[in-house]
């Protein structure tokens, strides 16, 4: 099965994919764990991302599309996988769809989380908290969400013309939220 999550920061989407994955037994692929681990690691395009991060900007095309492309070549990806946090643009979108195309692939469902922003920015201010992220002020987490509705959103619109959006309520406790997702899957 071939997935992908969707919604605002905040939303609960890497903590459901860790679920979803482990369910379909597919790998959860994050691009925000992808850009992490390059962070980490200091790399080129590690220290590249982190300069638009740090700002609260997402990573150009460019640079995401080469990481996520690299990661679906993985032995793991072959039989299926669950995207978190791509595409995040239109033209993230055709690269996916074209990269999939060439295996003669396609996404089976997109999964959107969808939530209250004020739960969403109160979440986020949590986080920060209890894992010191430098990345989750206030200012940064707003200018998260507004370039979120201003460019993401976009893309639900166009996965919803293809008839694969399935959308689920992503407040509540987490095995409920997990509960429902599975349902809609599933049902669908």
């Amino acid at each position: 099965m071939k997935l992908l999550i969707m919604g605002p920061p905040g939303a609960g989407k890497g903590t459901q994919a860790k679920f979803i994955a482990e369910k379909f037994a597919i790998p959860h692929i994050s691009t925000g764990d992808i850009f992490r681990e390059n962070l980490k690691k200091e790399t080129a395009i590690g220290l590249e991302a982190k300069s638009y991060m740090d700002k609260g900007e997402y990573v150009p095309d460019e640079v995401t599309n080469r990481i996520v492309a690299d990661r679906l070549t993985w032995d793991d990806a072959a039989k299926g996988f669950l995207l978190d946090g791509y595409p995040r643009t239109l033209d993230q979108v055709n690269f996916l769809e074209q990269a999939l195309s060439q295996k003669n692939q396609h996404l089976d469902r997109v999964i959107e989380l969808v939530a209250d922003i004020n739960t969403l920015i109160a979440r986020l201010l949590s986080r920060a908290k209890e894992q010191n992220r430098a990345d989750d002020t206030e200012e940064v987490i707003t200018k998260r969400l507004e370039v979120y509705l201003a460019e993401t959103a976009p893309i639900i619109e166009t996965y919803k013309n293809k008839n694969l959006v399935i959308q689920v309520d992503g407040l509540g406790e987490i095995e409920e939220v997990s509960h429902r997702i599975i349902t809609a899957i599933e049902n669908k």
